[in-house]
């Protein structure tokens, strides 16, 4: 297969991933777990699994990242950006349309009945790729129960990346305890960027606000608003019921939910603010990749850190896991998404080749209907 030919199956796949990829992003990840691996074969499950334990070691939106990783795998840089954009863009463009609509009209448009059925269908994808991805990271029985620990304390509200850091922190300890040898240090990252002295809101400054959230935002894209607050509304640029709103745009929305800056930028300054916050939020990540991707292979070739990305790899497993049990008890609330969920857990388990976009559309048709009821 050509490059080019490369290059147009990886724009076919991520757009149709960024139109109908809800859930956040341990969801998206099943998919692209599903497209590239089960389906296509672009990797081993066991590399997918090193990319998916590193994308969660770097600052940026864990599923966007992934996307670009998948595209480097493919056809290389230029495989890296196209990704990267085509996953990006249906969601950019879905979430300028909401703008517009909340800038004209002062409120969203109603779109609950089209989403009912998705998230517990979501869970069921999700269900299934940790399943797959389970089955190749856990290797031994220290790494089970590193992953049960990880899933325990993400559960009772441990930020996710100390707990990817500390299971492969442990780990270590477990190699060189094997080794009878002392494990001597190990790496505790420090990140601290405070704003400084609000200026005159402008297009360069709303790209580099977000420019400064993307680099440093760890974990997943839900932590943003946390970020948005402090940096936006408390500047007095925007005021908290826009937030809430373009988090909502962000639940409503397929594709990654930094999209959300989209939403937001447009508020502040119109089209061009749009642009410049959603290119600001987004530009770190290929940057960021662009970087670790070529360093895996070579990572893993080490037996120290290959150590330290077993036990990287099982948290985020377990991590995805978690995510799918907060998600359950958010979403099954009623007999309705409870059906939902079985039947949709039911075709994924019995009909392993069909493609998870139909899980989700099926999900979204019988929600549909049954919310009615």
């Amino acid at each position: 297969m050509s490059q080019r030919q490369k290059l147009t199956e990886i724009a076919i796949l991520f757009f149709k991933l960024g139109s109908i990829a809800f859930g956040g992003p341990a969801a998206h990840i099943a998919m692209m777990e599903d497209e590239v691996v089960k389906k296509r074969k672009w990797m081993t499950q066991e590399h997918f699994l090193d990319l998916v334990g590193a994308t969660n070691l770097i600052p940026g939106p864990n599923s966007t990242e992934m996307t670009m990783h998948c595209g480097h795998e493919r056809a290389g840089w230029k495989g890296l950006f196209v990704a990267g954009f085509c996953f990006i863009f249906p969601a950019v463009v879905i979430t300028s349309i909401f703008a517009w609509l909340y800038q004209q009209y002062g409120q969203l448009p109603e779109v609950e009945p089209f989403i009912y059925g998705i998230k517990p269908a979501v869970i069921a994808i999700i269900l299934m790729a940790a399943y797959r991805l389970g089955k190749k990271a856990i290797k031994n029985t220290e790494l089970a129960i590193l992953g049960i620990l990880t899933i325990i304390i993400c559960l009772l509200g441990v930020n996710e990346i100390v707990a990817l850091f500390g299971c492969g922190i442990l780990g270590l300890i477990i190699y060189f305890i094997k080794k009878n040898k002392i494990l001597l240090s190990s790496i505790i990252p420090i990140l601290l960027l405070q704003a400084t002295e609000p200026l005159k809101i402008g297009t360069l400054k709303i790209f580099l606000s977000f420019l400064k959230v993307g680099a440093i935002l760890y974990g997943s894209g839900y932590v943003l608003f946390a970020f948005l607050d402090t940096e936006l509304v408390g500047n007095g640029w925007l005021t908290r019921q826009a937030l809430i709103d373009a988090v909502a745009v962000g639940q409503i929305t397929p594709g990654p939910v930094l999209s959300t800056a989209t939403f937001i930028g447009w508020q502040m300054n119109g089209v061009a603010g749009a642009m410049a916050a959603t290119v600001g939020i987004f530009l770190p990540s290929f940057i960021f990749v662009l970087i670790l991707n070529p360093l895996i292979p070579k990572m893993r070739k080490s037996k120290v850190i290959g150590a330290f990305l077993d036990a990287v790899n099982v948290a985020a497993v377990a991590l995805i896991v978690a995510v799918c049990i907060s998600m359950g008890r958010d979403t099954l609330t009623d007999w309705r998404t409870i059906l939902i969920a079985l039947i949709s857990l039911l075709v994924v388990f019995v009909f392993k080749k069909l493609n998870s976009a139909f899980i989700v559309l099926g999900g979204a048709l019988i929600g549909y209907l049954l919310s009615f009821l």
